[in-house]
């Protein structure tokens, strides 16, 4: 069915009135931070003792940028990033042709498609990070940051040639990127902007004839995870997307789960327990995740010239709800068949507030850890500690909540808002788990803002803490 001139206008006119939107809401943001960074008094106090807040800026900004290019080499690893979808690795793959032509033409959109979208991801970044520099400046330091995207992408796709590579190539590619990260930072001179892109510009043209012999497990499984991964975006599911993009288990840890696993018990509840136990030894990433975001809370109070204090809560804030979402690994396997915890000679109750103990043990360790490393930098007293253990308890419960989320109702009538037609139950879905991991953190990012623990906040902590875990041992799994 054809679409009339009239439809096809409101479309458009929908369309770029949602883009307007959402650019003209981000660059106020950024404005509004940008102003505040500029306003601020360099002494002004933070978080920490001024005498802690030694670590320079451009330091913390490096690093930020150091790992989001290892973040996109990882991706795109994951995802590929030399791929073929499920109809073309069943209809040409096998044949003896020349797979070049087949997965040229993907690959290159790709790379096209990740170096516009990290040039654009990186002009509020460096605004914000550079407040004193020409846009002319800010556009060769996001130029320059979209050449290393492509390098890291590029990287990925030398890895995927050699897919049994030795750890020391993967080290080796990671090490290779340090200097990269540091390219956009010195973006207001021009040779740093011409040297990213001769050497993005040769690492594509080396790689691009060579593609083609790319394994065909590996173009399949790269096809597979992309797929999924776009069905996830296109749908807005979150926990489908981790699903897709998540690793595989680590073998030592599964050999001391079983040892664990087999020690006989009487109790159906100790032996529901201990499996959870093991299984989130046996599916848990190693701890990289959280310990990159403990670095960057830290490196984020303890850099000078000092951040605004809001600026610092909000990065614990983000950090803590994205080590949060990272635990909920197991919950998220065992929410795909609700069915089978049914089957389960326990209370329902029970087996849910199994599902919440092994976050909740991990995110008190984080959480304990983080204040006590603001404890150390800064006059509040070791009572934080507690509250901080005590929030890591209810954050463990909203992990379990986001990773047991339903899928957004698509059936439901649509909301009309500026930003266009908007599924009714999609806000709900997507923020589920994220509001109670944010309730149990408010009392104690209103103790580090203040700099002491007074009673009503352990009593506030405790409150909030004991709502996360009512809520999600009362909440029923969807079906």
């Amino acid at each position: 069915m054809r679409s009339s001139a009239g439809d096809v206008s409101v479309d458009v006119y929908s369309n770029a009135l949602a883009v307007g939107c959402v650019l003209m809401m981000a660059g106020s943001l950024v404005v509004a931070l940008r102003d505040e960074l500029m306003d601020r008094s360099l002494g002004g106090a933070g978080l920490v003792a001024a005498r802690w807040q030694l670590l320079p800026a451009d330091f913390l900004w490096m690093s930020m940028t150091y790992l989001a290019l290892v973040g996109i080499t990882v991706t795109a690893r994951r995802a590929g990033p030399v791929t073929v979808s499920r109809a073309q690795a069943a209809w040409w793959l096998p044949l003896p042709v020349d797979r070049l032509p087949m997965v040229l033409p993907p690959f290159r959109r790709r790379l096209v498609l990740v170096g516009a979208a990290a040039s654009l991801a990186y002009a509020p970044f460096s605004v914000l990070t550079a407040l004193d520099r020409s846009p002319w400046a800010h556009v060769g330091s996001a130029v320059t940051f979209g050449a290393g995207a492509l390098l890291a992408v590029t990287a990925a796709a030398v890895l995927q040639l050699t897919p049994g590579s030795s750890p020391a190539h993967r080290a080796a590619v990671a090490v290779g990127l340090l200097p990269v990260a540091v390219l956009p930072l010195l973006a207001p001179a021009v040779w740093p902007l011409v040297v990213s892109l001769a050497a993005a510009g040769v690492a594509v043209a080396w790689v691009l004839p060579r593609i083609g012999g790319v394994p065909g497990t590996e173009v399949q499984r790269g096809g597979a995870v992309t797929g999924h991964a776009a069905a996830s975006v296109f749908l807005l599911d979150v926990n489908e997307l981790r699903r897709a993009l998540a690793g595989g288990p680590r073998a030592g840890t599964s050999r001391r789960g079983a040892r664990f696993y087999a020690r006989p018990t009487r109790w159906a509840v100790t032996a529901v327990v201990r499996a959870d136990v093991v299984a989130f030894l046996r599916l848990q990433p190693a701890p990289v995740g959280p310990l990159v975001w403990l670095g960057l809370c830290l490196a984020a109070s303890l850099s000078t010239p000092a951040l605004p204090v809001p600026v610092q809560l909000g990065v614990i804030l983000v950090a803590g709800c994205a080590t949060a979402a990272g635990t909920g690994t197991v919950a998220r396997r065992t929410a795909v068949i609700t069915e089978l915890d049914l089957l389960l000679p326990l209370s329902p109750v029970l087996v849910r507030c199994s599902r919440m103990l092994m976050p909740a043990v991990g995110l008190a360790v984080w959480m304990s850890v983080l204040t006590a490393a603001f404890v150390a930098v800064s006059s509040a007293p070791v009572s934080l500690v507690l509250l901080g253990a005590i929030a890591g308890l209810g954050m463990g419960a909203g992990a379990v909540r986001a990773a047991a989320r339903p899928a957004t109702d698509w059936t439901t009538p649509p909301v009309e808002t500026p930003f266009g037609a908007v599924p009714r139950d999609q806000a709900s879905s997507l923020l589920r788990g994220t509001d109670t991991t944010a309730l149990a953190m408010i009392p104690v990012l209103v103790a580090l803002y203040l700099g002491t623990v007074h009673p009503w906040l352990v009593l506030a902590q405790l409150v909030a803490t004991s709502i996360a875990l009512t809520v999600q041992a009362s909440t029923p799994p969807s079906r």
